[in-house]
């Protein structure tokens, strides 16, 4: 067959691409079930360590009356007379390159290709609306905006079509204390001016509870320490975590006693006079 051969643009593009409409039967093509979204709110703890959870979904399930046919059991179904079985209805309009075709579904059966008489329980959808509990394990290390898939959970398909799956988007419930950057946990310690001089050892909350922290004598202001592998677990490796990270905040009292006042004030001219002798 040549190019000639053509009577139209439409004629061409349905012969090179296979999409000869007469083989396309409605009836026969399976239609996959959609896909849901749930939204679970964890805590802070519980996205890090992981945890076991029973939500429940509502859905479209297949309809047990009809086995998802949609038809009323006992009653036949006939070939739509609007589409001739197809469930689709092609539509003419001539411009100025030639006639072009419109491909439509048919309203007449919604697609399907079939009359029916409808199910009582579904109303002919074939599918009903149910709850249902599902048990979801939340791998350790997760974090808002991670999506947890649960394959074959989502609504069911149509005329044998595969069912869609079920997408849990993760969002946590911020700790009031400890913030997370990562698979790292950021705590600011608060000393006092004397810790910092002499150095101490703190007690410091962490996510596996309270946990002893060495301050070193001379810290600055501002310094990091590392507790390390006081983190997060990886996420998918569990055996492997971050750091907390502590910035060390050094208190400056606005007022002293009037001890403390004097013993500081002994301590400026020690150091004053230590400096005097330094320089002679």
């Amino acid at each position: 067959m040549g190019m000639g051969d053509f009577t139209n643009p439409f004629d061409l593009f349905s012969s090179l691409f296979d999409m000869d409409i007469g083989n396309r039967g409605a009836r026969n093509m399976a239609a996959d079930g959609e896909d849901l979204i749930f939204n679970l709110s964890l805590t802070f703890k519980e996205a890090i360590f992981g945890v076991e959870k029973e939500i429940e979904v509502s859905r479209l399930d297949c309809c047990t009356t009809c086995d998802g046919s949609g038809a009323k059991p006992g009653t036949n179904t006939t070939t739509c007379t609007a589409c001739g079985g197809q469930g689709q209805v092609v539509s003419s309009a001539r411009t100025p390159l030639g006639v072009f075709q419109h491909v439509m579904t048919c309203s007449a059966c919604s697609g399907t290709g079939e009359k029916l008489t409808p199910c009582n329980t579904c109303g002919g959808e074939g599918r009903v609306r149910k709850s249902k509990r599902i048990s979801l394990k939340v791998p350790a290390g997760v974090d808002s905006g991670s999506r947890l898939r649960v394959r074959s959970e989502g609504n069911a398909g149509r005329r044998g079509g595969m069912p869609g799956d079920l997408f849990v988007v993760i969002k946590v419930i911020p700790d009031s204390v400890l913030k997370r950057d990562g698979v790292n946990i950021l705590y600011t310690c608060k000393i006092s001016y004397v810790d910092a001089i002499l150095g101490t050892i703190v007690k410091v909350p962490t996510v596996d509870g309270m946990a002893d922290l060495k301050i070193p004598a001379g810290i600055q202001p501002g310094t990091t320490l590392v507790m390390a592998k006081k983190g997060v677990p990886l996420l998918n490796k569990s055996n492997m975590r971050g750091d907390q990270l502590v910035r060390v905040k050094v208190e400056i009292p606005r007022q002293l006693g009037d001890k403390e006042r004097k013993l500081v004030e002994e301590l400026a001219n020690l150091k004053k006079t230590k400096t005097l002798n330094g320089r002679r």
